[in-house]
């Protein structure tokens, strides 16, 4: 009587070149051909005496535009996350009084909404109210932060609501309070799931910055205009423009996707 030994089934090989076809169809293309565009346009900079010109004038505005980006980041953060808490509670009036603050900022343009705050709430309300005006930077950059903070609090709101609810019960059970376990528990967990998120809407609003200069903001948008209004030169005033805000945010791109990796868990 004759054994017939069984073989575990095989693999095919893969085609000759199949590894390295995949590694280089998994490239970062896109990367090379944006910082190849950025390079071209340092390259313009650096020998031609009309990009040169509009580089250092334009330049002016860069710290207006980080400090814009910086503070009403913040002011967005704060509030967002108020709002969203507000959006996830049990009582109808905080829960309602979110919905519609949210719902109406994103129902309105961005540049419509920098106008009614900057000119109608700051400048005609409670200017009689005897409020003092602020000036026209601390308008726009908080009427961006109030704006983006109706986009981040239902980032917060999804994150909250990703986190398991056995998170909760394990706090309960071992006597923490809703706000402890809102702080220490909930919390962390939803800022890691929606880091992605959160570094997209900081990147817009990087990018929405630049309709703070709809009142004359000496950003770099409003830096541009200048130049190009005096100058004429249109072609490389725009260009010198679009390289920054290309480098502003691709690096800050960059960044972000390096801090997703370093706080993602193993394994997810």
């Amino acid at each position: 009587m004759s054994l017939a030994i069984e073989h575990e089934p095989t693999m095919d090989p893969a085609p000759p070149g199949a590894g390295g076809w995949a590694r280089w169809s998994e490239f970062p293309w896109w990367l090379v051909g944006l910082v190849a565009t950025i390079l071209f346009f340092a390259y313009m900079v650096v020998t031609d005496e009309v990009w040169r010109q509009a580089f250092n004038f334009i330049k002016a505005g860069l710290s207006i535009t980080l400090v814009v980006t910086v503070i009403g980041f913040v002011i967005a953060m704060a509030l967002g996350l108020l709002v969203g808490l507000a959006r996830l509670s049990k009582k109808t009036v905080l829960r309602q009084l979110a919905m519609y603050y949210i719902e109406f900022i994103r129902g309105v343009p961005v540049i419509v909404t920098i106008f009614f705050f900057s000119l109608v709430v700051w400048g005609q309300w409670l200017g009689a109210i005897g409020v003092p005006k602020p000036t026209n930077f601390w308008r726009t950059t908080i009427a961006l932060g109030l704006i983006y903070a109706a986009f981040i609090a239902e980032v917060f709101r999804a994150g909250i609501e990703s986190v398991p609810s056995g998170q909760r019960e394990a706090g309960l059970s071992v006597g923490l309070s809703n706000r402890r376990i809102m702080r220490h528990i909930v919390l962390p967990q939803a800022i890691r799931n929606i880091m992605p998120a959160l570094g997209n809407d900081l990147i817009a609003l990087l990018k929405d910055s630049s309709l703070v200069s709809i009142l004359a903001v000496r950003e770099l948008t409003q830096m541009a205009k200048l130049y190009t209004g005096s100058s004429f030169q249109f072609m490389e005033g725009y260009l010198v423009l679009t390289g920054f805000y290309l480098v502003l945010t691709l690096s800050l791109s960059l960044v972000l996707r390096w801090y997703e990796g370093r706080i993602r868990i193993p394994g997810h």
